[in-house]
């Protein structure tokens, strides 16, 4: 997978704010949270944010900014020979992974 778990920048109850960090090529599995809205914040690299129900594909440049709303199954790819960096910003609720296949 080649992800990291990322520097916190801010963790409360209900909030989480990290760095990521994805390898070339690499990628987070395909997930879900129950309560809380994922926003990414492209910082570095190319990085593709893959969703379902319904499909979608959003290539994030650097600078742009994507929302997964709560319960939505996704994933995070880096599309690029090199490390990309992203701000992810999680909230507002209590944090969860589910993992999906």
């Amino acid at each position: 997978m080649a992800m990291t778990q990322g520097e916190i920048l801010l963790q409360t109850e209900d909030v989480l704010i990290r760095i990521m960090r994805l390898q070339a090529h690499g990628a987070t599995p395909w997930h879900r949270h129950t309560a809380v809205c994922d926003r990414m914040l492209l910082l570095e690299g190319r990085v593709v944010v893959e969703c379902r129900d319904p499909e979608e594909v959003v290539a994030l440049q650097h600078g742009d900014l994507c929302t997964v709303d709560s319960g939505r199954a996704h994933r995070v790819v880096n599309a690029g020979d090199r490390l990309a960096r992203y701000l992810l910003i999680q909230g507002v609720g209590r944090y969860d992974f589910d993992t999906i296949v």
